[in-house]
């Protein structure tokens, strides 16, 4: 590579969310400064409390009264991991973002290697990581195939399977993706959805540093809802098809019918309990599906058009003279 074709970085802006992490922040925070020290750039660490009821908070305000490049952003509640990566790049400075999550799971030690392909490949704007298959469970690998195939087939976005919110992004990326205003997020749709030319990093998952996972079956699922509705007009789809088919199965009925009638045999015509069962538990269900679906897609709109925050700011602390905002 041209040594005139590398891309002039100064500073560069990181992003992690904790909720309820007090037993990996020391080691996670620990490792992630082991990994930036010898690395000729300015670091922004935001470090996102998003409403965290244990020690959390005051673990992150130790950390950032020793370390100047460290700024806190304390939600007022609890508003979920999408919202705190939104907070986190909302606020972000720097030449380029980082983010990646707080439990040890995303490498601090691939930091250097994000920020050399960003600085050595200047055509491209994404450097995202795509967790390389490990020791996960094989319903969890199934569900996440389906999923993902799923999203290809029926969104216009095409989506890498393994990947996660660790990733790298250019300013330009990141001030494109603060102009979208979706209530319900999904980052790893509308990151793709932008366009920007993207380098894939493969890795292998570390083990957490301690505690438990956060996303719950229930959050994995609404994580999931809100990437199929916020991104596919597939389930409209679906249940139109389902009334077309319907519709099919009772001309098919009607025509049988109208069969007897014109070979002179109407009196072998028994109503029959069973095919009437059938035939209104059938419609019924395909009546009740659509409802749901478009019930869904309109209660999405009437959250997006509060147009409440995505997000509650309780407090902004940091030591640096550099941040206007926060509050000592």
């Amino acid at each position: 590579m041209d040594p005139q074709s590398e891309r002039q970085i100064q500073s560069i802006g990181i992003v992690v969310p904790f909720f309820n992490e007090e037993k990996v922040i020391r080691e996670f925070y620990k490792n992630l400064s082991a990994a930036i020290s010898n690395l000729p750039y300015q670091f922004f660490l935001y470090f996102i409390d998003d409403g965290s009821s244990d020690r959390t908070a005051a673990l992150l305000e130790e950390i950032a009264r020793d370390d100047g490049r460290v700024t806190i952003i304390e939600f007022s509640r609890n508003f979920g991991h999408q919202a705190a990566l939104s907070a986190g790049l909302d606020a972000a400075r720097g030449d380029a973002v980082i983010s990646l999550d707080g439990d040890g799971q995303h490498p601090p030690e691939l930091i250097p290697e994000l920020i050399r392909l960003y600085v050595n490949n200047d055509e491209y704007d994404i450097i995202q990581t795509k967790r390389e298959p490990g020791n996960e469970p094989a319903v969890k690998r199934a569900t996440s195939g389906f999923f993902y195939s799923l999203m290809n087939h029926f969104s216009n976005v095409k989506m890498i399977e393994g990947t996660a919110d660790f990733r790298l992004m250019s300013r330009r990326s990141v001030d494109s993706l603060k102009r979208m205003p979706e209530y319900h997020r999904f980052l790893r749709g509308m990151i793709p959805w932008m366009g920007y030319k993207t380098i894939i990093l493969p890795y292998r998952p570390s083990d957490r540093l301690g505690g438990q996972s956060k996303y719950s079956l229930a959050r994995m699922v609404k994580l999931a809802a809100d990437a199929i509705f916020s991104f596919s007009l597939a389930p409209m789809r679906i249940t139109i098809i389902l009334g077309l088919i319907y519709l099919v199965l009772a001309l098919a009925e009607i025509l049988y019918v109208i069969s007897y009638f014109i070979t002179n045999k109407a009196d072998l015509l028994t109503p029959g309990w069973p095919s009437l069962m059938f035939a209104s538990l059938l419609g019924n269900a395909i009546i009740l599906i659509s409802l749901g679906v478009f019930g869904y897609y309109i209660g999405y709109i009437f959250q997006q058009i509060k147009n409440r925050p995505l997000y509650i700011i309780k407090s902004i602390k940091s030591r640096s003279p550099e941040n206007p905002e926060a509050q000592p």
